[in-house]
């Protein structure tokens, strides 16, 4: 577990993180959103001792990271997965790591094959690409075999694959009890990632939640349905609509759109009016709009260029 509390970081006049306050739980995925310049990697930072606050406190397990005997063990982070010396091979920079925290070399070996780089750990780093310095920052991570997780964009520069096992790695962690925090700015991949979410922006909390109640406070219940039969689809339309806080909207194709309702409220109301119905599910907004929403006013460069909500 990773507890933040009143969490401020200033440099000079500029307040970066501004009284941050929240728990990053075992056992599940933590996401971390918030635009550039919103205070992340700082507040990662400060998680791993690399920057002091100027007020309140990051702990890991209870105890500050500069604390940690072997911190390694405690806990495995990547906040820059170019930051290897290009000249040295990636075992030889993972064996280093490992030498300094009192862990096996097997243990080296391992986290390379676990991470798809065994046939290029005696290459040079500098001739790694972005894919394979990722790879190579999350074996140093799990190196120790920590019960703790700190992973800054893990997914920058890898292929389709390497996105999806990246995925099946922090889950898998999470699985087995381990906290996992990470940050992204791919928001399709974090809606299939993270179990809880917190988001920042211009360095203050903005939500601290679950991904289910994120995207259900985004938006009212909504549901769409298909109903072939104009007579039938008439009949649900006019019943839909007669109730308080309902909006029906169709198409000539027979989809009716309905603001208010569930799908299993939709579907209710159906089987008494003995309609037929073709298809019938809920309509969810995705991540990237539930977090454009909320971070609309916390952007900290924005563009001339408008987006397709018309939003700047």
């Amino acid at each position: 577990m990773i507890s933040i509390r009143g969490l401020t970081k200033r440099y000079g006049g500029t307040l970066a993180v501004d009284d941050l306050t929240f728990d990053i739980m075992s056992g599940r995925v933590t996401g971390f959103l918030g635009p550039n310049g919103a205070g992340k990697s700082t507040t990662m930072r400060m998680i791993l001792g690399l920057d002091h606050p100027t007020r309140g406190r990051a702990l890991i397990a209870g105890r500050p990271y500069a604390d940690l005997r072997r911190p390694l063990r405690a806990v495995g982070a990547m906040l820059d997965a170019r930051a290897v010396h290009p000249a040295r091979t990636g075992r030889a920079h993972l064996l280093a790591q490992a030498r300094a925290n009192g862990i096996p070399a097997r243990r080296v070996d391992e986290v390379l094959e676990t991470v798809g780089l065994a046939k290029a750990a005696r290459r040079p780093a500098g001739t790694y690409s972005l894919g394979m310095s990722g790879r190579l920052g999350v074996a140093g991570a799990l190196l120790g075999d920590p019960p703790v997780l700190v992973l800054d964009e893990p997914v920058n520069g890898l292929d389709p694959d390497g996105v999806r096992w990246i995925r099946r790695l922090v889950r898998e962690q999470a699985s087995e009890g381990r906290t996992v925090f990470l940050s992204s700015h791919l928001m399709s991949e974090m809606q299939l990632t993270a179990d809880h979410l917190v988001v920042i922006g211009r360095g203050r909390l903005l939500s601290d939640t679950s991904m289910a109640e994120f995207l259900a406070a985004a938006s009212p219940a909504s549901a769409r349905a298909s109903v072939p039969d104009p007579e039938e689809r008439s009949s649900l339309v006019r019943r839909l609509a007669a109730a308080d806080g309902v909006r029906v909207e169709t198409t000539a194709d027979g989809r009716v759109t309905v603001t208010g309702r569930t799908a299993a409220e939709v579907g209710d109301l159906a089987h008494h009016c003995g309609v037929r119905l073709h298809a019938l599910s809920d309509v969810r907004v995705s991540l990237e709009e539930a977090y454009m929403d909320l971070t609309a006013r916390s952007v900290e460069y924005t563009t001339g260029v408008a987006d397709e909500g018309g939003r700047r």
